[in-house]
């Protein structure tokens, strides 16, 4: 009986099988099906073929004889038993164990605490004679082992994440570790790497010391007050001597200018803690006192803020340009942004395109209808690698393909070596990994019934930070070399704030200019129709509070906002958001999941911020008032009614559940509009389902205590 290749690629080498516990610990258990052997009934064995003794036996007469074994995962347990099983599991069947303990340890125990349970004490002193040898030879024998295994877990720790033992002055985590290895394995690689990396935490330490001495003894006096300026003047003032100042960062060449954007951002992607990535820690970064958090993922935020600040001041200065001029410097940014998509620098990709959707630049109707076609067919190919459509799929798609895309073959080289197969990057925008992690620390709980850890959440985010460290291992293929001309004209251009900016583009153009069009990506189906068909199928909607209405505050501008173009009330669909920070309610970032993700051990998937299905969709919600605009995410489901979504948004927020009554739901819409959702209304039908996913609690008229948002 022939077996072909077809047949054998149909068989599922893996099945999952249900759950098993043990002491107190949750295992999933699968049963793995493995090809053991392939033989003939008279044809030589697999020893003689290998031995070269007889010629191996074509396919088509072999047989196919496979072995299924049992495979288990720890799932859920609490923290000894997952300390116990970095040392003591099967790494053969659980390999993934190890890595997602160490990369995520940090959002549920420290460091120091890790150690306490890893780390041994010394080993007894040798057993007096006549003491039964073999006995006291086999606790030799274990204690050894053990050793080996907690110095190989100790060995992976230094290597994957030497920030974890950062704890200055004294650095008593890898002091610990340290003394461990002195006695457990003195002289060997382990105990290098971490005097080594003692010594780097203590020449760091005393760089930044001379760096604040250098900085406090170079400090001049604080400048004279300057005398006041109307708002105006600081908009457009100008330089009176520019020829005295270097080139301006448009002067240089197209290459030029994309490449220092490379070289910035992967310098920045390269020192990424995965660990600051997560969810539980990402989200805290507006806490009081947070400011320390998460300082590397801090650094890619300020960058990407940075090149779109530097893009709005280049193409809105010099307000009495001529609108052919000012389509100039549009196009010149849209070559960088396709040289940056060149380069597979999605980051300054997607800060570019940030600002050229802005409203401050998009609404300039005669600067875009001077902008070349060419240009602009490449800016809406560009737009359309962030479409927000299914969950943000044309991206992802896109950057997936480039991480397995294969440079050219160096003849050079050594087979297999890295350089030689993968072609450098790409750079990521790190956005979409941070709210992937936020969205699945909202739908998974960190303990499960019986205080245990859940660790099949941890998983989950391991497999998005291992992607993060791929991508970093990439990015380390990159050669490029500073240029400091550019990089003093990226540091030296002029930036405008959000009010600045629009200001400026008020007066470039007034609103009631009749001019060309600005460049529309794709139309969209009329908001009032869509929400109205959907209101019609609640039997308890009130018919004057439907949002299709005209006269309704649906569609009302939201106070304190400027007010946008008529024809532009609608940005472009899938416009990126300003940073992956947190941003304007008309520029939040739109950071979603790709990964599956299970509300319980058994649960099936569930939808994540921007990607609705028929029965679920995760939104972010916050409060209006005066403690920054915090969001908060909750799992929204057709079952909601209004009233239940702002009981637990309040509750997210930790403000008093009967104040619930007293506050009004909206949806923030594209062009700074917001959608008012009924009381009675259900808001899965009520809500945009091709606006994010963003919604605002207001106070009602008439109330009047004045709540505290906490932001943990």
């Amino acid at each position: 009986m022939q077996r072909t290749a077809s047949r054998e690629l149909a068989l599922a080498p893996l099945q999952d099988w249900g759950e098993e516990t043990e002491d107190g610990a949750v295992y999933s258990v699968s049963l793995r099906r493995q090809r053991s052997q392939r033989s003939t009934p008279e044809g030589p064995g697999d020893d003689q073929v290998r031995k070269g003794l007889e010629a191996p036996t074509p396919v088509a007469d072999t047989f196919l004889q496979y072995r299924t074994s049992k495979v288990r995962a720890l799932r859920a347990a609490r923290l000894e038993r997952l300390v116990h099983e970095l040392v003591s599991g099967d790494r053969e069947q659980d390999p993934g164990f190890v890595p997602a303990f160490l990369a995520t340890h940090q959002a549920f125990v420290p460091t120091a605490r890790v150690l306490g349970f890893l780390l041994p004490p010394p080993p007894p002193p040798p057993p007096p004679p006549g003491v039964d040898s073999k006995r006291a030879e086999a606790q030799d024998l274990s204690f050894s082992k053990h050793l080996r295994a907690v110095v190989s877990v100790l060995g992976s720790w230094l290597r994957d994440h030497p920030q974890d033992f950062w704890d200055p002055p004294a650095h008593q985590n890898l002091g610990n570790v340290l003394i461990f290895l002195g006695w457990a394995a003195p002289g060997g690689a382990e105990a290098r790497e971490a005097e080594k990396l003692l010594e780097e935490f203590l020449e760091e330490a005393k760089g930044e010391q001379a760096e604040e001495e250098q900085r406090l003894a170079w400090a001049g006096p604080p400048r004279a007050a300057q005398s006041p300026r109307s708002e105006f003047s600081e908009d457009f003032e100008e330089d009176e001597d520019p020829s005295s100042e270097g080139p301006e960062l448009l002067d240089f060449s197209v290459d030029e200018v994309a490449e220092q954007l490379t070289l910035m951002d992967v310098e920045l992607f390269l020192r990424v803690r995965t660990c600051e990535c997560l969810g539980s820690m990402w989200s805290q970064r507006d806490r009081p006192g947070a400011a320390g958090i998460s300082p590397t993922v801090r650094a890619t935020v300020a960058q990407f803020n940075a090149v779109t600040g530097c893009v709005l001041g280049s193409v809105l200065a010099a307000p009495g340009l001529a609108a052919s001029q000012r389509a100039q410097r549009i196009e010149k940014w849209i070559r960088i942004a396709q040289r940056c998509r060149e380069l597979g620098n999605f980051s300054s990709l997607r800060a570019i395109l940030s600002a050229l959707q802005s409203n401050p630049i998009y609404r300039l109707k005669r600067s875009w209808g001077s902008v070349s076609r060419e240009p602009l067919s490449t800016f809406k190919k560009l737009s359309q690698i962030f479409s927000d459509e299914n969950n943000h799929l044309s991206c992802r798609a896109i950057l997936s393909q480039e991480e397995t895309t294969e440079g050219p073959h160096d003849e050079d080289c050594l087979p297999g070596s890295l350089p030689s197969k993968l072609s450098p990057g790409p750079v990521p925008y790190l956005g979409t990994f941070l709210t992937d992690l936020i969205m699945l620390d909202t739908a998974l709980p960190d303990m499960l019934k019986g205080n245990l850890i859940n660790f099949e959440k941890r998983r989950k985010e391991w497999e998005i930070l291992a992607r993060i460290q791929q991508l970093q291992h990439r990015c380390q293929l990159y050669s490029l070399s500073p240029h400091p001309p550019i990089l003093a004209a990226l540091r030296a251009q002029r930036q405008l704030s959000e009010e600045q900016s629009y200001r400026v583009s008020r007066v470039i153009e007034p609103p009631a200019a009749s001019c060309p069009s600005s460049p529309r990506i794709r139309r969209r189906i009329s908001l009032t129709k869509r929400l109205s068909a959907k209101l019609s199928r609640e039997k308890n909607s009130s018919p004057s509070e439907s949002p299709g209405d005209q006269s309704s505050p649906a569609s009302s501008v939201s106070p304190g906002s400027p007010p946008s173009s008529p024809r532009n009330r609608e940005p472009p669909p899938g416009s990126p958001p300003a940073s992956p920070g947190p941003q304007s309610s008309s520029n939040k970032p739109s950071l979603n999941t790709e990964s599956s993700i299970t509300l319980t051990l058994s649960n099936p998937r569930i939808p994540l911020l921007g990607q609705q299905t028929s029965e679920a969709r995760v939104i972010r919600v916050s409060i209006d008032n005066n403690h920054g605009n915090l969001y908060r995410s909750i799992l929204l489901t057709c079952q909601d009614k209004a009233p239940s979504v702002v009981q637990r948004a309040l509750e997210k927020h930790n403000v008093p559940q009967p104040w619930a009554r007293d506050y009004q739901l909206f949806q923030v819409l594209p062009g700074d509009r917001e959608l008012l959702i009924p009381d009675s209304a259900n808001v899965f039908y009520a809500m945009s389902p091709t606006a994010p996913g963003d919604f605002l609690l207001r106070r009602k008229e008439g109330t009047r205590h004045t709540p505290s948002a906490s932001p943990t």
